[in-house]
């Protein structure tokens, strides 16, 4: 029993000393820990049968209206359709783990840019109403420590690859849609000193890393899935100095099962290296940056169909790009 219980301790997707408070909603990442202690395979975020999003005669109009705008004219690619995964390009050969890893090292030699606490993110996430096919949710998200050890957080409704179109949210847990740019929350923290992942600045060596990174997501067996998800979970919290982005590549590249796929243009335009882990029905996607290893974004896809919740292999269901 007492094994069973640190095991289930160990999986905990919101932990009492976490970023979120225990008694409010799961995030993405959260959810998808519950459902893989619960042995069910991941599916996107659902909305109750209440909250249909095409089902609300009051507001029926008013959505189609604009989601006309919003998907464009009938040759126009939907842009409420799940996204495609980014595609590699077979231009130049794939460039393996330890060679960007001696890459970064050397760009790393003078140490800028430097370690800020605080992010910058771009995020795609797949969202469900009931008996409605998906649809993807995009967000900005700011994050900027002070001096004195507040913070401000600002998160956005907006999507960079149709700038000034209506965007669709959930914010409030009621599904609509929203003007580019509308301000979803804007808040200031008090002052937080603690000294544990991922909230402590991250070290720059690979095994120092390493020991982080399993902190951070509270195991003793970083395996590769875990690494991934305390890679997104660091970069939440830090934008990482030269130093700390070869350390991490370095951490990467024994990481089992990443492998070289190819350089890929992401989606805010930058061009990358991709290294794919395929996992139990999803395929995990980290693009790095060709010459420093700096992490550029992270995407999930489906592989195989979902018919209950309106999916197909192919369909993202997540994906972050970080900016500095």
């Amino acid at each position: 029993m007492p094994d069973e219980l640190e095991l289930l301790r160990r999986a905990n997707p919101v932990p009492d000393d976490g970023p979120h408070f225990g008694d409010g909603p799961l995030d993405q990442r959260a959810e998808w820990r519950l459902e893989r202690l619960q042995g069910q395979p991941r599916a996107p975020r659902r909305a109750p049968r209440a909250r249909l999003l095409w089902g609300l005669a009051a507001t029926g109009v008013v959505l189609a209206t604009a989601l006309a705008a919003l998907v464009g004219g009938p040759n126009t690619q939907p842009a409420l359709a799940a996204p495609r995964p980014l595609a590699v390009r077979a231009d130049s050969p794939p460039v393996p783990l330890p060679q960007l890893a001696e890459l970064a090292a050397t760009a790393a030699a003078d140490g800028s840019p430097r370690l800020r606490k605080g992010t910058h993110v771009q995020a795609w996430s797949l969202s469900m109403a009931d008996g409605e096919p998906p649809v993807t949710l995009p967000e900005e998200r700011v994050v900027r420590w002070r001096a004195d050890h507040s913070h401000t957080e600002l998160v956005v409704a907006t999507d960079p690859r149709r700038p000034g179109r209506p965007v669709l949210t959930d914010e409030g847990g009621d599904p609509r849609v929203v003007a580019d740019d509308h301000v979803l929350s804007r808040a200031t923290y008090p002052p937080s000193w603690s000294d544990a992942p991922p909230e402590a600045p991250p070290p720059h060596t690979p095994a120092a890393l390493r020991a982080y990174l399993a902190e951070t997501v509270r195991t003793d067996s970083l395996r590769t899935p875990r690494l991934l998800d305390a890679v997104a979970e660091l970069l939440d919290h830090w934008t990482l100095g030269a130093r700390e982005s070869a350390a991490l590549v370095r951490v990467l590249a024994d990481a089992k099962g990443l492998r070289a796929v190819g350089p890929v243009t992401d989606r805010l335009g930058r061009p990358g290296q991709a290294y794919v882990y395929e996992g139990e029905g999803s395929r995990r996607m980290l693009i790095l940056d060709p010459r420093t290893g700096t992490v550029l974004g992270l995407e999930t896809t489906f592989t195989r169909d979902a018919p209950e919740y309106g999916v197909k292999a192919g369909d993202v269901m997540d994906y972050s790009a970080w900016l500095r």
